[in-house]
């Protein structure tokens, strides 16, 4: 799913590349992308497109006269632009917003279609999808530790849920704890100050780290290669491959539809963490740690 750095890639270069200009026409050609029946979608047709903003992961198109589209990628959606008008001819291919410049397209892979279009009329209800995360980058020290003592969550999912924090997603989350050295099954409410203050500092560098070398990747263009998975990222996506920091392979935890990806030795003292399918089928012949592990996997002779 697109995060906070990549929607807020997506936003500059939607600002820059389309700002002022008007919509002549929009193509839909998933049933089940639009979510909203009034205003009509017809209605953003001819208007001037005014600015585009992020709110959390979704990002809202402003045409004036408080008309906005509130879209959310959720997992598989992107946005693609075309020079030229572009035929909606893959099956990926959902929409299209057309200016006298070229064609907006939003894609989504996959056979589930989560991305979602809405159509709204003023501020309010723009802000009924504000989901109410803490934007971390605006926060200070006592407000983010009051909003993540708020309820007793593990540190992999407190930052990833979107009433707690603002844009941080499951890649992202694997990339802070790392930089936090904390491990990600530890509880909010077993957290030292200090050990807070070193997350909500590594939520910020990490977030800007990446927000800075998309755009420098991006440059004067358009995003086209947005994903979870990015060369130069310490854990995340890297399962038995070095840390960077400490050279032992990074591990793998897998729960429902989504992967925790750590270091055991930078971010756990060493120990494995459990997981949930392996470690109930071996129960106590489960290794407790990384040493344990590899010796385990070292060749008899």
């Amino acid at each position: 799913m697109p995060e906070l750095p990549d929607v807020t890639v997506y936003q500059e270069r939607l600002v820059a590349t389309l700002g002022g200009q008007r919509l002549l026409d929009v193509r839909i050609r998933s049933p089940f992308l639009l979510r909203s029946v009034a205003p009509p979608i017809t209605d953003l047709v001819g208007r001037t497109l005014q600015q585009v903003e992020r709110l959390g992961k979704r990002l809202v198109f402003d045409f004036g006269d408080e008309l906005h589209l509130v879209l959310h990628l959720m997992i598989a959606g992107r946005l693609q632009w075309y020079a030229n008008e572009k035929k909606l001819a893959s099956r990926i291919d959902l929409a299209a917003f057309d200016f006298a410049s070229g064609s907006l397209v939003l894609t989504e892979a996959g056979t589930k279609k989560r991305a979602s279009l809405h159509v709204v009329q003023g501020r309010d209800a723009v802000r009924t999808f504000d989901r109410g995360g803490l934007e971390v980058h605006g926060a200070s020290a006592a407000q983010f530790a009051e909003r993540l003592r708020r309820e007793n969550r593990t540190l992999k999912r407190a930052p990833t849920d979107p009433t707690l924090c603002s844009g941080i997603g499951n890649a992202y989350s694997d990339e802070i704890l790392h930089a936090a050295r904390l491990s990600p099954v530890t509880l909010t409410s077993r957290l030292a100050d200090d050990e807070v203050e070193r997350l909500r500092l590594a939520i910020v560098r990490v977030l800007d780290h990446w927000t800075e070398l998309l755009r420098r990747e991006v440059g004067d263009g358009f995003p086209s290669k947005v994903t979870a998975f990015r060369p130069g990222m310490a854990v995340h996506g890297r399962a038995g491959e070095p840390c960077p920091d400490c050279g032992r392979p990074v591990q793998r935890i897998r729960y429902a539809d989504n992967e925790c990806n750590y270091c055991a030795v930078c971010q756990c003292g060493g120990r494995l963490l459990a997981d949930r399918g392996l470690s109930t089928l071996l129960k106590k012949d489960w290794p407790k740690t990384l040493d344990e592990l590899e010796e385990r996997r070292r060749p008899l002779d």
